[in-house]
């Protein structure tokens, strides 16, 4: 029987094959949402699906684009945006 933490669907289960020839049960956590624009909703690119505690230990070139708006808004956002401002 599995322990409480891992009745809820909050861990996916894997099978895993052991040295041995039997097949267990093991439970991972699952991944986290895509990262999303925050005006169009579109997924952006230039993330790596990595939990916040991952995240902590990648390179800070790696975990956004190095723009204005870079992992906020999506490349088209952030053009109009800039557009926006000189505009005004």
């Amino acid at each position: 029987m599995p322990t409480g933490k891992h009745k809820s669907r909050t861990f996916r289960r894997v099978y895993r094959k052991t040295p041995g020839g039997d097949t267990n049960l093991a439970y991972r956590r699952r991944k986290p949402a895509r990262v999303v624009c925050a005006d169009c909703g579109q997924v952006l690119h230039g993330f790596k699906q990595l939990r916040p505690s991952q995240v902590a230990h990648t390179a800070k070139s790696k975990r956004r684009p190095e723009r204005p708006y870079g992992g906020v808004l999506c490349s088209r956002c952030s053009r109009e945006k800039i557009k926006q401002m000189i505009r005004k």
